[in-house]
């Protein structure tokens, strides 16, 4: 009992009901429009008026004009919210956005067409059966109802008729409300193929999520390349300054002053770059262009780094595209992350030439510690300057050379295609 009860009248059933009786809502218009077209043909009385058939012949000129409507782009969207708010099926069953092929276009007029054919009769049901069926149950006990209902019938005074109008009342509220949770349950079943996603939907939707996850990787790109170097580079002179204040020599007070100002910088630079990737996570903008550093803020990267880093530049870099600007400056950042980790507070030196419509950027340290490698707890040092390059249609190349760690990084900076090439 409590089983059939849920299915009945569980929350879920009640949704579907509202559904359906929505759909009758909607098609009233549509119904309205039939009952002037019927008009003509049943003496000029209106289907208020007339018989049950008139209405009937009203609602079967409504369904056409219904599928004609649900020929407009947002009726899918439409069909597809209130679907996925009332019927109880899934949303990731649902395709998103306006029908756009012509199998799209006919499975949305199919639905739209049930939903509301289905939920203009079960509408109807319900505004008709419940009054009568109070009538049913109310007739045994109000002698003034009997009277007014049928006089000559109750004139026989059939008692054991009288009271069977209760079961039969009941019985109908129960076979209204078994119609409209069986009529629910179709819809539902039917949800997922007239409103469901099309093998051109899906591979939209593929698309889109690619979009999004290379957003997210290059933010997370960027996370990782400002906030790693700030780490490395404030650890680097963090632990030299300890030192020399260790060693207690008064002429090393200049060097302290000089490590304690660089990691002043590089928080401060590092702070302002954090807002500017979380303020994109926080609008959720996946399209938005992701501002940053360009290599004219070399110069206070490279004092960020301590006085063991050495700077060097050939051509005008302010001739060189924003985009390849923003890339050049988080290799060259990665470059230092990975020397400041590796090098153990050995010189290092950047080169960075333009040479035509090529950027060059060198990067060499001594090779005091192991070769930069991509650690398997998240370091994405060479990979992400791999990435970065790759995308411009640059080539990465880096290794030991003689007695040193060389990074050697070529990025086009003219338009054109990009050219094949990547972290070796």
């Amino acid at each position: 009992m409590r089983r059939a009860g849920v299915l009945l009248l569980g929350q879920r059933a009640r949704l579907r009901w509202v559904h359906l009786i929505l759909g009758g809502a909607l098609f009233m218009p549509f119904w309205l429009v039939g009952t002037v077209v019927v008009a003509p043909f049943d003496d000029g009385r209106s289907a208020f008026g007339g018989d049950l058939g008139t209405q009937f012949a009203a609602y079967a000129v409504g369904l056409p004009l219904a599928a004609v409507v649900s020929l407009f782009p947002l009726t899918r969207p439409m069909s597809v919210a209130a679907a996925r708010a009332l019927c109880g099926v899934a949303a990731d069953r649902f395709a998103e956005g306006p029908a756009r092929g012509r199998s799209d276009r006919a499975r949305t007029a199919g639905w739209f067409v049930l939903h509301l054919g289905a939920g203009a009769l079960v509408s109807g049901a319900t505004l008709a059966v419940p009054p009568f069926a109070a009538s049913l149950l109310l007739l045994p006990f109000w002698a003034g109802l009997r009277a007014s209902a049928a006089a000559e019938f109750w004139a026989l005074d059939r008692t054991w008729v009288r009271w069977a109008c209760l079961p039969a009342g009941l019985l109908m509220l129960l076979g209204l409300a078994a119609v409209a949770a069986a009529t629910g349950a179709f819809l539902a079943g039917r949800a997922q193929r007239l409103l469901g996603p099309s093998p051109a939907d899906r591979l939209l939707a593929a698309e889109r999520r690619a979009a999004e996850l290379a957003v997210r990787n290059r933010l997370a790109r960027e996370l990782h390349d400002s906030v790693g170097h700030a780490l490395s580079a404030v650890t680097l002179q963090a632990s030299a300054a300890r030192r020399v204040l260790d060693s207690g020599s008064a002429r090393d007070r200049e060097f302290v002053r000089e490590a304690l100002a660089a990691i002043e910088e590089t928080t401060r630079r590092t702070v302002g770059e954090l807002d500017s990737v979380l303020g994109l996570l926080r609008r959720g903008d996946d399209e938005a262009e992701l501002a940053g550093p360009g290599l004219g803020a070399l110069d206070a990267l490279v004092r960020g780094g301590g006085p063991r880093v050495a700077l060097t530049v050939t051509g005008d870099l302010e001739r060189v595209p924003e985009a390849v600007s923003r890339e050049a400056y988080r290799i060259v950042q990665e470059g230092l992350t990975n020397a400041a980790r590796y090098a153990g507070g050995a010189r290092v030196t950047a080169r960075l030439a333009l040479h035509g419509e090529e950027l060059e950027i060198t990067m060499e340290n001594p090779l005091t510690g192991g070769p930069p490698v991509a650690r398997p707890d998240g370091g994405r040092g060479l990979l992400g300057m791999g990435e970065r390059a790759r995308l411009l249609g640059g080539t990465v190349q880096a290794g030991p050379a003689e007695d040193v760690w060389r990074l050697a990084v070529r990025l086009p900076v003219a338009g054109g295609p990009a050219r094949k090439g990547g972290a070796r």
